[in-house]
């Protein structure tokens, strides 16, 4: 096990050895190692997402089958595990990336930490054969080991990566503010990285669910910590919890859109079956039918000549 510890050490001091010199500054060399990590990471970061954000969707009826099942534990449990199943859920996936993640930060804490050792001198040495120098988990001969055991400050936006914020405090408040604003950071990025998959309610607003106690802990957790670990870990938090809302962002888009062209492809057959019908022919309304039609009025009939009377009477006395 102590093997494996020590070649993790070794091999996250090799990456940001190369990367130093590639841009021979270490925190930009720490933000290369963090995007190098979350592209290797990716695939677990995809699972992760997708089902943070179908557990969020899934909560209205999660809510519904604890109330049908309020005294009946065990069908509760297997009606959730069956929902899960259905929906392709699993609670555990979330967590997974962060586990993983985990070994690499005690591992770059201690080759930061290492970073901060003085190098030792021959008297030390003779004394204590042992002692290692701060160049302990970098290559022999790299530009970074240079770096490093000449003493000179390892620099990246007014903050050594080697000290901690709470050291940089005791030296004045000027020195210690941008290691205040790396800690805001991380914490305000900590905070957006779990609101993006939180589920929204149809009117725009939150819904409340009980992943939002652990969404207003976990950002406070992670800036008391950053307090006394050194900036260089500071800046991976900071520059990790970045990335993952930019991955995060592309496949919840690709996700939306994905849903948006099957619903689109769903409808289309819809309207096309929708014109092949024939048009049926209008009804005739009852109450017009039975409603009396108005008379038409007749042409008033004239009068006859008064000549036409006498030759009638004519034609009957020679009869």
């Amino acid at each position: 096990m102590g093997s494996l510890w020590n070649g993790l050490q070794k091999l996250l001091g090799t990456v940001i050895s190369f990367f130093y010199d590639l841009i021979p500054n270490v925190g930009v060399a720490i933000i290369l190692l963090t995007i190098a990590v979350g592209v290797v990471m990716f695939p677990l970061t995809l699972k992760q997402t997708r089902s943070m954000k179908s557990m969020q969707e899934i909560q209205p009826e999660l809510k519904r089958l604890q109330k049908e099942l309020k005294g009946d534990k065990e069908e509760l449990q297997k009606q959730t595990m069956a929902l899960y199943k259905e929906r392709g859920v699993n609670p555990a996936a979330g967590c997974l990336p962060l586990l993983l993640q985990m070994p690499i930060w005690f591992a770059l804490f201690q080759v930061l930490r290492q970073f901060a050792v003085a190098v030792p001198t021959q008297a030390a040495l003779l004394a204590n054969p042992d002692l290692v120098g701060p160049d302990r988990f970098l290559p022999v001969g790299s530009s970074l080991a240079a770096a490093v055991t000449s003493g000179q400050p390892l620099s990246f936006l007014w903050m050594d990566m080697r000290i901690s914020p709470s050291a940089a405090f005791q030296e004045g408040v000027l020195t210690a503010l941008p290691y205040l604003i790396t800690i805001f950071v991380v914490m305000g990025t900590a905070y957006w990285q779990q609101r993006q998959t939180m589920a929204r309610s149809q009117n725009g607003g939150q819904d409340k669910q009980p992943g939002q106690a652990v969404m207003k802990i976990f950002p406070v957790f992670f800036g008391f910590i950053s307090f006394t670990l050194p900036a260089g870990l500071v800046v991976y938090f900071a520059a990790s919890q970045i990335f993952r809302i930019g991955q995060q962002a592309l496949i919840i888009g690709m996700d939306d859109k994905k849903k948006q062209e099957k619903g689109g492809k769903a409808s289309a057959p819809s309207s096309k079956a929708e014109k092949a019908k024939p048009s049926k022919p209008e009804k005739a309304d009852p109450k017009k039918a039975d409603s009396p039609k108005p008379a038409t009025p007749r042409p008033a009939t004239q009068g006859r000549p008064q000549g036409s009377k006498k030759k009638r009477g004519k034609k009957r006395r020679r009869r």
